[in-house]
């Protein structure tokens, strides 16, 4: 049994929780549900897609972490393959709030990060701040962006965002989540760094042209990465390390259990990744090395 869903199996209709628990309490569960599970949900509860996101809110936002604020917030975003995927925001101790990851860029980097190429559309339990408008705005399918909540008629982002300011303005074509591999390599077979660098090869950083990514290992050996997602207004862009921490959440490792950290990014760009990196890093445990390379152009 996951203990962070228990008081959420108490509020089901009691017919439903052996269908919950069979998909949530899987070993297995990462914060993704497949098409297949998303219509198994369905049958067993008789609620459309999107009356069934509005009800799956709560357990996205379990996963929220938010010692600051005590404010948990969920989203839940949809890719192309019909795929759901859960976010949360998440808080730092001890770090600057600019560190803070928001419910909907954990949700929509998590998609990211498991291949989604586009996001049909965004589900969250409150209005979504002009930060994360901003963000999302970025995205391939910004221009049919669908976001919903809980109590109102679902509006299309660029109802929330009028007149937007985006990467076209920029004279960038590409969004965020477009296919991309910058082609980056080392000689340093670091099997963390090699992950970090393969990270950095996606990310979407067309301002700075500071392509960067982090792998992370924890105590048991396993590994997870994140690319860094940059942003036209530049103050929503999302560091590489949060979106790899936005993973372990998803897979419900705690962030004590991270024992290396792999950093990589482009040397001499416009901008680094390095001291904001270190000093999150500080913040959950000092104890947690921290392997750099600065890549040459």
């Amino acid at each position: 049994m996951n203990p962070r869903f228990n008081q959420l199996y108490d509020n089901l209709p009691s017919a439903h929780v052996d269908t919950f628990k069979g998909i949530f309490d899987s070993a297995s569960f990462d914060g993704v549900l497949s098409p297949q599970q998303v219509q198994q949900l369905q049958q067993c509860t008789s609620l459309d897609e999107q009356a069934l996101k509005v009800t799956l809110l709560p357990f996205a936002a379990a996963f929220s972490i938010a010692p600051i604020s005590k404010f948990n917030v969920g989203a839940i975003v949809k890719g192309s393959s019909n795929s759901l995927y859960f976010g949360a925001n998440l808080e730092f101790s001890n770090v600057q709030l600019g560190q803070t990851v928001h419910a909907e860029q954990s949700a929509i980097s998590h998609a990211w990060m498991k291949g989604e190429q586009e996001i049909v559309d965004i589900t969250i339990n409150f209005s979504p701040c002009g930060h994360c408008r901003q963000f999302m705005n970025e995205l391939t399918s910004a221009q049919h962006l669908t976001v919903q909540l809980p109590a109102a008629d679902a509006k299309s982002l660029q109802e929330y965002l009028p007149e937007s300011f985006g990467p076209k303005d920029l004279g960038v074509e590409s969004g965020l989540m477009s296919p991309i591999n910058h082609g980056f390599s080392s000689a340093n077979d670091d099997p963390l760094l090699v992950e970090a660098i393969s990270a950095l090869n996606k990310s979407h950083a067309p301002y700075t042209k500071n392509y960067s990514g982090v792998a992370i290992e924890t105590l048991d050996g396993t590994t997870m990465h994140g690319s860094y997602a940059e942003n036209a207004a530049f103050n929503p862009s999302l560091p590489p390390l949060q979106v790899a921490l936005v993973q372990l959440q998803m897979r419900g490792i705690d962030f004590s259990h991270i024992k290396q950290v792999a950093l990589a990014e482009i040397n001499d760009a416009a901008m680094s990744h390095l001291a904001d990196t270190q000093n999150t890093l500080e913040a959950i445990n000092p104890d947690i090395a921290l392997t750099y390379i600065a890549l040459d152009v």
